[in-house]
């Protein structure tokens, strides 16, 4: 019944942005921007606030991978001057709503598009016979990050001001060198853990970009994949504590999209720490630099 109610939705709202595309929000006369996800959604804001109505779709702390839109966020995205998406399939959920608002003819900017595209590597996390686990399968969680960040504002600035005649490079000159400092002051804290307690396993594969910028290690995760749309097997779930037990590890880092149970039967079967970790989910003053330095502080306290 939900799926023959957004199809209908979607129809309906093809034909209203073929007679009103471009409306712009309701006592603003700024252009719209429509973010995905509230992460990608800060950076897109704080670069071009001032200049346009920047608002995110899926709510902070929501399910990127899972998160459908509803009626309403069908017609902001149709209706949308430029829509900013992760890209790589990450907005799952989102698909067919994205798809709707290409064919209204809504301008997109795909961040995936701006960044080194990491991959899974071989004898990397848990074999499960998944294509997004296989070796050369591409990550979609670019925004952990934030030098990834930087090249992707960067692409974003020099898209606006091709499209929409607004320059933002002090905005961008301004937000590239917090994210340098930012970079910079996660790698100094993070060169003083040992590197032989660097191990990660986390809720899904969404570490991998912090990963290879930091130097740690991807030992496994709870669901096996790049997204939380699956589920761990008996054999999945054998094979990853056997691996906790090898590594030696000391932490499982639970997020967003993982089954609380599953993760504490994990833990308290390997005897590990379970602790919760926003990989998805802006902190209370919304702003990127504060995500990404918590996560960092977070990983770090647990793995000392």
């Amino acid at each position: 019944m939900r799926k023959a109610m957004q199809i209908c939705a979607l129809f309906l709202l093809a034909v209203l942005a073929a007679c009103d595309q471009r409306r712009p929000a309701a006592g603003s006369g700024r252009k719209t921007i429509v973010a995905t996800y509230s992460v990608l959604g800060s950076v897109a804001k704080e670069l071009a606030g001032d200049e346009f109505e920047v608002r995110t779709l899926i709510p902070n702390g929501m399910d990127i991978h899972e998160w459908e839109p509803s009626a309403r966020d069908i017609e902001a995205l149709t209706r949308a001057d430029l829509i900013v998406e992760n890209g790589l399939e990450l907005e799952g959920g989102l698909g067919k709503a994205l798809d709707q608002a290409r064919k209204a003819g809504v301008r997109f900017f795909t961040a995936s598009d701006h960044v080194t595209v990491r991959v899974v590597g071989v004898g990397e996390g848990i074999p499960t016979g998944d294509p997004d686990q296989a070796p050369g399968a591409r990550d979609p969680h670019l925004w952990t990050d934030p030098l990834a960040m930087k090249a992707v504002a960067g692409a974003l600035a020099g898209d606006i001001r091709k499209h929409f005649g607004k320059d933002l490079s002090a905005r961008n000159e301004e937000l590239g060198k917090g994210l340098d400092a930012l970079d910079a002051e996660i790698r100094q804290k993070v060169e003083r853990l040992p590197v032989g307690r660097r191990k990660l396993v986390t809720g899904h594969e969404s570490l991998g970009y912090f990963a290879q910028r930091y130097g740690f290690t991807l030992v496994g995760a709870v669901i096996p994949g790049l997204s939380t749309e699956g589920a761990g097997s008996a054999a999945t779930m054998a094979h990853l504590k056997k691996l906790i037990r090898e590594k030696d590890v000391k932490v499982i880092f639970t997020e967003v999209g993982t089954s609380p149970r599953t993760v504490e039967a994990l833990a308290r079967e390997t005897q590990v720490r379970a602790v919760p970790l926003a990989t998805h989910t802006l902190p209370g003053d919304g702003s990127y630099r504060s995500f990404e330095r918590e996560l960092a502080a977070t990983i770090l306290k647990e793995l000392q």
